[in-house]
């Protein structure tokens, strides 16, 4: 694969079918699941964007600043910001079976090395007291990583997920966080995929039967009126 210039950034043409809207407006009342946060109680988890996937694609590079601003705002509200890194390990042998040994190989080691820290981005604005994990998995609820206990230890009911890549980790973590009871908004101009039909396609999943889907300016709105409610009611 060659890799495009590093300077180079892309962004998704991302869109929910009108049809999907108008279905969740006729039964719940209204186009969004989740119009309200409570900031102090959301976790903003950000999944795999490590230098490997920057370096090779211009979408995964589109979405730092908006990565960084939704950070930004959750902290300074009293979020949790948790970045999330893939594991390192040998390729399994169904995995050796099904990807063929050299892109097996290339995928166990896809997390780098160093601690999940260390394994970031240097473009994404870390701050030193953000969780940062690693998963073993796909998903990042998935049996084996520490982010749900770490989640649930600080009573967090909302989940914003973002990162790379939708159809793949960010997708299987919106699942299982969604069916272990947390509620899920995938912010959709903040993840990324290979194409524009991919990013889509789990974007009307997700809508359809697991969560909400909001652009970064949404959510910047959301975490700002939940932190103006939050400090009304303290």
């Amino acid at each position: 694969m060659t890799s495009p210039p590093a300077a180079d950034v892309a962004t998704h043409d991302w869109f929910v079918e009108e049809r999907e809207y108008r279905r969740h407006e006729e039964r719940r009342g209204r186009r969004h699941a989740y119009e309200h946060l409570d900031p102090r109680r959301t976790a903003l988890v950000v999944v795999d964007v490590v230098p490997f996937f920057v370096r090779e694609s211009a979408y995964v590079r589109g979405i730092v600043p908006r990565v960084n601003a939704l950070a930004a705002a959750l902290r300074t509200a009293g979020g949790v910001v948790a970045w999330v890194v893939p594991g390192s390990s040998e390729p399994s042998a169904k995995d050796r079976e099904f990807f063929g040994d050299e892109v097996a190989e290339l995928y166990a080691g896809s997390g780098g090395e160093g601690t999940p820290v260390e394994r970031l981005h240097p473009g994404l604005a870390v701050d030193r007291d953000d969780l940062a994990v690693e998963k073993t998995a796909r998903s990042a609820w998935f049996p084996g990583s520490e982010l749900p206990a770490l989640l649930a230890a600080r009573d967090v009911e909302t989940l914003l997920v973002t990162g790379t890549v939708t159809n793949v980790c960010v997708e299987d973590t919106v699942r299982d966080a969604s069916t272990a009871g947390l509620r899920v908004v995938l912010v959709a101009d903040a993840c990324a995929a290979m194409r524009d039909r991919d990013h889509n396609a789990t974007l009307h999943v997700v809508y359809r039967s697991y969560g909400d889907v909001r652009s970064t300016e949404d959510v910047l709105g959301l975490i700002a009126s939940g932190d103006l409610r939050s400090r009304a009611s303290s």
